[in-house]
């Protein structure tokens, strides 16, 4: 349904509830387009998040913090000098759409108080935060919107600060019936829930479809026109009655694999019970919902660069193999030259000069068949046997780079085919700048020659998965290269059990065994592991060996996450998303 309205609704009523009359303490912005607002109300610290992202704008409590900037950006800074120590006087919802407008009484300056208002507008990709005096000018945006860009509203510090275009809509709070009854009697009863999403604020298509749902379930068909639209405008009033007297219960919807996709600020009919999940805060909801659609779309977008890159590198790598395994298969030709050399020398004083083709017995061959052997006729008998003797030399010579470079080449794909499953396991922005910093290292990326005018960060390592196993062992899974080196090579004990997928790119999991002979369920949930974070993880029986550490060897110059290892037993296992989700996840 999107953060629409409805569901920003439920969410300042939470507000108005717990930080009205809250000072704030401190603000950051860990991203250009969200800020993180520390709220002192009633004895209790509340985070609120805004946000203006494109993909995923919304407002609401949150209890997850993200790393900040060394240097704060300059709306952050902006705030800082207008709200530090203010206090939350009044949040409000103009007209019901999708905006709320927060008012914080603070001391300027002069030492006079001064009521400022932060706005968000929660409209997709023209989200955005606005500072505004008590006088309506804008004191700064996260996003300069000027006159290029809108001729129709500009958002920029200096300007007033007017609402976004309606489209002339009216709000559903304000709406008696009459007014909707004449707009449904104009349209066909499929247009019922657009007629409404496009007249109306903050109305999405999917609260849109619950409202005609609730009024036309049990018709069955048997209803005329007139009637229907009686009934959907029934429907519309109750269910706002509902938003007006703040019936709200926080709901996230499932799919029937459990996975969320989406958010409800009340039970919806038209979705089975058994996939809405309640909570008692909105913020909570949200937060649950959007934390892990924002952190992959973000870790998408950091990582979609080198997806590219290795891709490329890839299809390189895939049309060099297939070109040197053609030449292989011409160079096995080498032993039908070096025959044709050796079957002139034994014939040359029978072979006329100047012809260009003659058949010549082939004495290796028990049935004596004969060689139709092509000739040069401007060269001697021995001079073609020569030819075709450094022919011979040309491709034995050829067949041994060949193999060896078909080897290299093979290796080179297995090699970025992990890099790509280990962007697919990325779940941190830190673990795609490690394979990042490994491409630079491999040749893969050049090295910047730019100077380094700032200080080195200390050096920040990413964590692998830890999971705890249903017989209480710890698994590690490694999510990238330098966890699979870390995991193999630094954490596990020689007598620890390793894991890793057979033939095809993975991860490298780790059972710690105590020094015990670890239950069968353990190593099963192990290969289970190791088959999710592969490549064959919507596969079925997929191969999985495993082995005691110590018999995985690195090989001296090997790339990062490659090993051999030997002594292995297989186990086959299907893995399955719910069964991962299932298991214990240590922080």
């Amino acid at each position: 349904m999107a953060f629409d309205g409805i569901m920003l609704s439920s969410i300042i009523k939470e507000l108005q509830s717990k930080i009205i009359g809250g000072r704030i303490d401190r603000i950051y912005q860990p991203e250009r387009d969200e800020i993180h607002i520390y709220i002192r109300a009633n004895r209790q610290n509340y985070i609120l998040l805004m946000s203006a992202s494109p993909n995923f704008p919304r407002m609401h409590l949150t209890e997850h913090t993200k790393a900040n900037p060394d240097v704060p950006p300059m709306f952050c800074m902006v705030l800082r000098k207008h709200l530090i120590n203010g206090r939350i006087i009044d949040i409000e919802q103009p007209r019901f759409d999708r905006i709320c407008h927060i008012k914080i009484e603070s001391i300027d300056e002069l030492g006079d108080i001064s009521i400022k208002t932060l706005a968000i507008e929660i409209m997709g990709r023209h989200s955005n935060i606005i500072l505004f005096n008590n006088d309506d000018k804008i004191i700064d945006s996260i996003k300069h919107i000027p006159d290029t860009v809108s001729s129709i509203r500009q958002v920029l510090p200096g300007k007033n600060y007017i609402l976004p275009p309606g489209n002339k809509k009216q709000n559903p709070l304000l709406e008696k019936g009459e007014r909707l009854k004449q707009l449904l009697l104009e349209v066909r009863r499929d247009d019922f829930s657009t007629t409404i999403f496009k007249n109306f604020m903050g109305i999405s298509k999917l609260s849109a479809n619950e409202i005609v749902y609730r009024a036309l379930k049990n018709a069955n068909g048997k209803l005329n026109f007139e009637k229907q639209t009686e009934m959907v405008c029934k429907s519309f009033i109750e269910f706002f009655s509902q938003v007006k007297e703040q019936n709200f219960v926080p709901t996230i919807l499932k799919d029937e694999e459990g996975e969320y996709i989406d958010i409800l600020p009340f039970i919806y009919e038209q979705f089975p019970l058994y996939l809405q999940e309640h909570y008692e805060s909105p913020s909570k909801v949200v937060d649950i919902y959007y934390l892990e659609k924002d952190r992959t779309d973000r870790i998408k977008q950091h990582s979609s660069f080198l997806y590219k890159l290795l891709k490329k590198e890839l299809a390189h790598n895939e049309q060099k193999l297939r070109i040197q395994r053609e030449e292989l298969e011409k160079a096995k030709d080498a032993e039908k030259y070096r025959l044709w050399g050796e079957l002139i020398i034994a014939n040359i004083y029978k072979i006329p000069e100047g012809t260009s083709k003659i058949n010549l017995i082939n004495y290796y061959d028990p049935t004596g068949a004969e060689e139709e052997i092509s000739l040069d006729p401007n060269k001697t008998p021995a001079q073609n046997a020569d030819i075709y003797f450094k022919r011979y030399t040309k491709l034995k010579n050829a067949q041994k780079q060949l193999s060896k470079q078909i080897i290299e080449t093979e290796n080179e794909i297995k090699y970025i085919e992990s890099l790509i499953e280990n962007l697919s396991n990325c779940t941190e922005e830190i673990e795609i700048e490690e394979i990042k910093e490994e491409l630079i290292e491999e040749g893969y990326i050049k090295k910047s020659n730019r100077k380094k005018t700032k200080k080195k960060k200390k050096d920040r390592y990413s964590k692998p998965y830890h999971y705890l196993s249903s017989d209480g062992y710890d698994i590690y899974v490694g999510k990238n290269n330098r966890q699979n080196d870390y995991l193999t090579q630094k954490i596990a004990n020689s007598n620890d059990i390793w894991l890793h997928v057979k033939d095809i790119p993975g991860s490298h999991v780790i059972i710690r065994t105590q020094g015990k002979k670890i239950p069968d369920s353990t190593l099963k949930e192990g290969a289970i592991l190791a088959a999710y974070y592969s490549k064959g993880k919507n596969s079925s029986n997929v191969a999985v060996d495993y082995c005691l550490k110590r018999h995985v060897k690195k090989p001296s110059g090997a790339k990062p996450g490659m090993v051999i290892y030997d002594n292995y037993s297989t186990l086959y296992v299907t893995p399955k998303k719910e069964f991962i989700k299932s298991l214990k996840i240590m922080q």
